[in-house]
């Protein structure tokens, strides 16, 4: 078998030929930011985000530690793809007939299947360079799939068998995983963890999707990447609900993307005159980042925008139908947030434009069969009589 900083080149070397614009190595250790974790989720942080408190048998938090769930675990492999546009930032167009949809859910495939699909390639690579092909490694290592809650359900941990008593395994995660990707990020060198909570690069900037490979072999380790945010905090006085507690410190419950994709049912009134125009996920605090005035433009085809989705009619919004929804989001991250919560979130959006125009098709909606719908019609007749 190779030495170890071999199989660790030849690893990031794979994952750069599959598509990735960055890779490094972390190795498993409970860093201070994971031990942070508990608190956050005690402070009510994650609103109804359940999934992230969920808990091994004897009672410990996931999230806080891979030795909760993966103690075979030794390296992280962490790779990192662009998928910034050549599209206007959202701080950059400000049509208030026109609703807005985050950068990331634009894409023409789920970035989840993007991916996991180039993960993948890089798994391959791994156990090839230990001797095993994938297809000789696909057996059940005893882990239980993940719950609903968690995500998608991923097949079991590959097992490379390489003698009497030696074995390698590996599991691939795209945010479907019981860790906190952006800590791993950052000890393998991606990036540094930003005031906003999101991965900066000081080349790439932060539209990145992030994929991880956990191992059980102990690979090179990589530095962790040093913080450049210095004194900035463009991204925290941005922010127009307030939602960030403190530098590296989010409030999930102020957040205009948990409001708009993972809150259902009615979304607080005194939160909704900040969503502004949003109606899935929100860019503000990445669109002001000066790390992102020069970020570069992906070339993969997948992430390009679908038509539509830039600024997208609120109108059209509004008054989709089921089969509409199903057609137009196929393979798209906007499936989360279901079309009750694209309709309510287009609709808050209408009352905040100030726009008269659509006071007609507002008291249609205030009797709509989908009563969130119904009720933040209402709202929104309301805010615009008022103006």
């Amino acid at each position: 078998m190779p030495g170890i900083d071999e199989i660790t080149g030849l690893v990031k070397s794979s994952a750069r030929d599959a598509g990735f614009d960055l890779a490094g190595v972390a190795p498993v250790h409970d860093f201070p930011e994971l031990a942070y974790f508990p608190e956050w989720i005690g402070a009510g942080h994650a609103g109804e985000m359940h999934y992230l408190e969920a808990r091994n048998e004897a009672g410990e938090i996931k999230r806080a530690s891979l030795q909760n769930t993966a103690p075979w675990a030794r390296s992280v492999v962490v790779c990192a793809i662009n998928y910034n546009t050549d599209q206007p930032y959202s701080t950059g167009v400000s049509d208030p007939e026109r609703g807005w949809i985050s950068r990331y859910a634009w894409s023409r495939e789920d970035y989840h299947e993007a991916v996991i699909r180039r993960l993948r390639i890089v798994e391959q690579c791994l156990f090839e360079s230990v001797g095993v092909g994938r297809q000789d490694a696909a057996r059940t290592a005893g882990e239980p799939a993940l719950s609903e809650a968690e995500g998608p359900a991923l097949p079991n941990p590959r097992e490379a068998t390489l003698g009497a008593t030696e074995a390698v395994f590996t599991r691939c995660y795209v945010d479907t995983g019981p860790l906190v990707e952006r800590v791993y990020a950052k000890y393998a060198g991606v990036g540094w963890i930003g005031k906003n909570t999101c991965i900066l690069n000081q080349k790439m900037g932060s539209w990145l999707f992030l994929g991880v490979i956990l191992t059980s072999l102990e690979l090179t380790a990589d530095l962790p990447a040093p913080d450049r945010c210095g004194t900035c905090t463009r991204c925290l006085d941005a922010c127009p609900t307030a939602a960030f507690v403190a530098p590296y410190e989010l409030d999930s419950n102020k957040c205009i993307s948990y409001l708009t994709i993972e809150k259902r049912g009615a979304i607080p009134e005194e939160m909704r005159d900040g969503m502004g125009r949003h109606v899935f996920g929100c860019d503000i605090c990445q669109d002001v980042c000066p790390w992102n005035r020069k970020a570069p433009a992906t070339e993969a085809p997948e992430f390009q925008a679908r038509d539509g989705l830039v600024n997208p009619a609120l109108g059209w919004l509004a008054e989709m139908r089921a089969e509409e929804f199903r057609e137009k989001f196929r393979d798209s991250p906007i499936r989360r947030t279901k079309l009750s919560g694209v309709r309510r979130n287009a609709v808050i959006a209408m009352g905040n434009s100030g726009r008269g125009e659509f006071v007609a098709a507002l008291e249609k909606l205030r009797v709509d069969e989908d009563p969130v719908v119904a009720e933040a019609a209402g709202w929104a007749l309301g805010k615009l009589r008022r103006v």
